[in-house]
């Protein structure tokens, strides 16, 4: 048997009135998950718990079949793990973004929380900057170190000293995607370490100011970054190997960090695709491609693409739209092709959580599922989007179970 998992970030939506009542997946042209729906089973399910953020972290985790509350400690620490970076029993992790925010009639806002989809090489270069003003700073501080990732996406980390913890589990700070256009005042961190954070933010400030890769972004039009923001802190988790757990191998095609972390954790394989980028711009097709050569050597194959939550994010209706189609017609159609030849299958597709156009942000709250292929009934709904779902009788809660039912287990 092999498996397939379609994971459309942020796809679920609400209806828009941009796109005549209808929400994104009903908007868009999908035959190939419209096809999975009239042979196979479509409901809805939750991957966020209440007491957790709602994010693709925790989400993800669910949808991969680990129960959110038993393994979460943060999205940091998820983000090491992809760049094998190991925590001790005393260190931490820090999500660190560079941002841009600027001052405003009600007080400073979150202009752009990816500072205009800063490049790896200039984000490297300020957070060089940003180590330098670090040790200028905090000369007390030692085992602080800025870690450059993937464009705007970054790591701070602290390795500690046993007893002499700086940071709490209690801490807790504001996704910046969630603050887009939003004042900031109220959204700096909370909780043990809270205050020291919220001045590495603050101090930042200067630390890239007037930096020629700053000056030049702005001469070329390009929002400078003019900030580090902190959140998604974290020690490392312990997760239980899938193979264990569910008995078969996997593989994570993936352009963002934490669902590499994710794979890594849970002894998935990852399969790096050229031209696939974590934003619009993705090379769905590569993706579809690499996938299906992928079924050949190993059990189970899980495709992630960002494309519709970036698009959420930048409150773009049209641009949610097209994704999805992308994903249909690039991802699940060809998969869908290649599977009907290739014996005993099953395939799912199922966003993490809901990402509202009109909010900006993600949510919890159910999203729609289907998954059809070897085994699974037809639940009768001819189409796959978040109407069809909720008129279907079949709920899967909490979501982490979805992983067990699709897999049989």
């Amino acid at each position: 048997m092999k498996y397939v998992i379609v994971i459309p970030d942020g796809a679920a939506d609400a209806p828009q009135d941009s796109l005549g009542g209808k929400t994104p997946f009903q908007a868009a042209r999908t035959p190939a998950m419209d096809s999975l729906a009239a042979r196979g089973t479509v409901g809805l399910t939750n991957h966020v718990p209440e007491s957790l953020p709602p994010g693709s972290e925790v989400a993800c985790m669910s949808l991969m079949g680990y129960d959110p509350l038993a393994y979460f400690t943060g999205r940091a620490p998820l983000e090491a793990a992809a760049q094998g970076i190991s925590l001790g029993a005393d260190d931490w992790a820090v999500r660190c973004n560079l941002v841009t925010i600027q001052p405003a009639e009600g007080g400073p806002i979150m202009e752009d929380f990816t500072a205009g989809h800063i490049t790896t090489e200039e984000a490297t270069e300020l957070l060089a900057a940003a180590q330098r003003g670090f040790a200028a700073d905090f000369p007390g501080l030692a085992g602080w170190e800025f870690k450059p990732g993937v464009s705007y996406r970054n790591l701070l980390l602290h390795r500690g000293r046993p007893g002499a913890a700086l940071l709490g589990s209690d801490l807790r700070a504001t996704p910046p995607h969630d603050l887009m256009d939003k004042p900031v005042g109220d959204a700096f961190p909370r909780g043990t370490g809270s205050r020291l954070l919220t001045d590495i933010m603050a101090r930042s400030a200067a630390w890239l100011e007037g930096h020629p890769v700053n000056e030049a972004r702005i001469k070329a039009g390009k929002r400078p970054a003019t900030h580090v923001w902190l959140w998604g802190v974290g020690r490392a988790p312990a997760m239980e190997p899938f193979a264990k757990k569910y008995g078969m191998s996997g593989t994570m095609i993936t352009a963002v960090d934490l669902l590499r972390g994710l794979a890594a954790l849970a002894g998935w394989k990852r399969l790096e695709v050229p031209g696939a980028t974590g934003y619009l711009d993705t090379d769905y097709a590569a993706k579809g491609r690499y996938a299906i050569a992928e079924l050949d050597r190993t059990d189970l194959v899980c495709v992630h693409i960002e494309a519709p939550d970036e698009a959420s994010h930048q409150g773009d209706a049209a641009e949610k739209v097209k994704a999805i189609e992308e994903i249909d017609a690039k991802i699940v159609a060809p998969i869908v092709k290649h599977l009907a030849g290739a014996g005993d299958h099953r395939i799912l597709v199922c966003p993490d959580h809901p990402t509202f156009i009109s909010t900006k942000t993600h949510s919890r709250g159910h999203v729609p599922f289907v998954m059809a292929g070897s085994g699974i009934p037809a639940s009768g709904q001819r189409s796959y989007d978040e109407i069809a779902a909720a008129a279907s009788a079949k709920r899967i809660e909490p979501g982490w179970k979805l992983m067990g039912e699709f897999l049989g287990r």
